[in-house]
């Protein structure tokens, strides 16, 4: 187990990098602003258990899999990109071809949920960062290294949770507060949308570098 200095080194660190927004910040932002608190919340989630499996795949190795093998990167890259996109595209276009209007249709959270789950698991930058952040933090002398890294991963998602969470209920509250004519236009469905597919198009050009 990492010392106790070593922990609170990271959990500092993590604590900065996790307060800057970022696109998992702008993905639980659309959502909050776009449905609601709850929505927002189970995108969080969503995006937690997404980066459990990152957590898990660093502690065994793949994420080294992943970093030296192009192709493999190549193709998450391409999945996850092409998710972003297709949400932002169904974003825009689902209000008028469910309702005949320019509102925008909620989701459900089971769907929100598992949207969550596939953006967080086919988010390379994830995998980078574990590979290149956690092993920072690692005292090799300290015992196991994979459970080190399990710990370390384990302690950044939960605090995830509660700055993600943060970002979801200040987000929600803005929205109670522009109720109205502006909410119910097509305005928060294209801004939605938008963001989606500015992600998916980050997410395209992310390289291995990076």
């Amino acid at each position: 187990m990492p010392s106790g200095p070593l922990l609170l080194g990271f959990v500092a660190a993590s604590l900065v990098v996790l307060l800057i927004p970022g696109p998992g910040v702008l993905y639980v932002v659309a959502r909050s602003a776009s449905q609601g608190l709850r929505a927002g919340l189970a995108s969080v989630v969503g995006l937690s258990i997404g980066a459990l499996v990152h957590v898990v795949a660093a502690a065994v190795g793949l994420s080294a899999i992943l970093m030296t093998s192009a192709t493999a990167f190549s193709v998450v890259k391409a999945l996850g990109a092409g998710y972003l996109i297709y949400l932002g595209l169904r974003t825009i276009f689902s209000g008028r071809a469910r309702t005949g209007n320019d509102a925008l249709t909620p989701v459900s959270l089971r769907r929100l949920f598992v949207d969550g789950v596939v953006v967080s698991v086919f988010n390379p930058k994830i995998a980078v960062f574990f590979l290149a952040y956690l092993p920072q933090f690692v005292n090799p002398g300290a015992g196991s290294v994979s459970g080190q890294v399990l710990l370390l991963g384990l302690i950044y998602v939960t605090l995830a949770l509660f700055t993600d969470g943060g970002y979801a209920l200040l987000a929600g509250s803005l929205r109670h507060r522009i109720r109205g004519r502006i909410m119910q236009g097509p305005l928060p469905r294209y801004v939605t949308g938008s963001l989606y597919l500015g992600l998916g198009v980050n997410a395209a050009l992310a390289g291995r570098q990076q």
